[in-house]
């Protein structure tokens, strides 16, 4: 299956009731204002771990009577942070947000090998894209964690992805290996990277996926460009799954279609034992809402 946009997957992640977030270091307001949307939608309940003091009031301000949060006092965001990888490994929480805690602190408690929530695999970014025109939401792979990944941790990226969204209910999987054009080139490893990716889903290893490329950004999402071009493709434009050479192409693809094209986006980190909301501060509590609702949906990933 397929969702047609972000309401269609809240939808989906609300009927499957209510998940319980931990939020490390909670007192900020716009990620405040994120969890009283989705409590309040009836998709979380919140655990709220930092200065309670100050969660209370950015509550007063927002007008949320915290009737459903349960609140945890620890001033110190990185010891916040740890009390929430430990409500995760308690069974007390299904995922995890980053509140007013530095990005590289919180991912050291995650990652701290006592914390339990390592798996082995690689940490990777995934976006989702609702695009005005566009038939249905697609994600697009790494353009928040991994800077310049080699092949194998390509793999590993992708196997995340699609580990992510076979278990939200896509059957099959339609993955572009994005370059800047066809043709395999030992000047461009990019494409180099794209055939061997190729390879490995003809040989098997990534059930449930049909991957092709390399491929411009043109040909993963038109059957018209292709055609010019004289392309065979399964995929034919319709692509679910795309995945960048690197962070910077990731990061420009992404925020070119949210500030050029109109887009809608979400992310969440991925290749821990649980998702990982982590949002950027320029991010919108209504963007937040959806990084939660993607991490509802999923919940335990291990």
């Amino acid at each position: 299956m397929r969702f047609s946009g972000f309401d269609a997957l809240f939808d989906r992640a609300r009927s499957l009731g209510r998940a319980k977030v931990a939020v490390a270091a909670a007192a900020d307001k716009e990620v405040m204002e994120a969890i009283k949307l989705a409590e309040q939608e009836g998709l979380i309940t919140p655990l709220l771990i930092g200065d309670v003091n100050q969660i209370e009031q950015l509550a007063l301000e927002i007008g949320w009577n915290l009737e459903r949060a349960k609140l945890i006092q620890e001033a110190n965001p990185q010891e916040a942070a740890h009390k929430a990888v430990d409500a995760i490994v308690n069974g007390e929480a299904d995922f995890l947000m980053k509140g007013l805690i530095n990005s590289s602190d919180f991912l050291r408690a995650v990652l701290r090998p006592e914390g339990g929530l390592r798996t082995g695999r690689l940490l990777s970014h995934l976006a989702a894209f609702q695009v005005p025109g566009y038939s249905h939401l697609f994600f697009v792979t790494d353009g928040g964690m991994n800077i310049a990944p080699d092949l194998t941790q390509k793999k590993q990226i992708l196997e995340n992805s699609l580990f992510y969204l076979q278990r939200i209910g896509m059957e099959l999987v339609n993955v572009i290996i994005l370059a800047a054009n066809e043709m395999v080139d030992p000047k461009m490893p990019a494409t180099m990277d794209a055939k061997e990716l190729v390879a490995m889903g003809k040989a098997g290893e990534f059930p449930g996926a049909i991957v092709e490329g390399p491929l411009a950004l043109d040909g993963a999402v038109s059957a018209v460009a292709l055609k010019h071009k004289g392309i065979s493709s399964k995929i034919n434009g319709e692509v679910d799954l795309i995945l960048t050479p690197t962070i910077e192409v990731g990061n420009v693809l992404g925020k070119s279609m949210v500030y050029f094209a109109g887009a809608t986006m979400a992310g969440i980190v991925l290749g821990a034992k649980v998702p990982i909301v982590l949002t950027s501060r320029s991010d919108t509590p209504r963007n937040k809402f959806m990084a939660i609702t993607m991490a509802a949906l999923s919940r335990t990933l291990s």
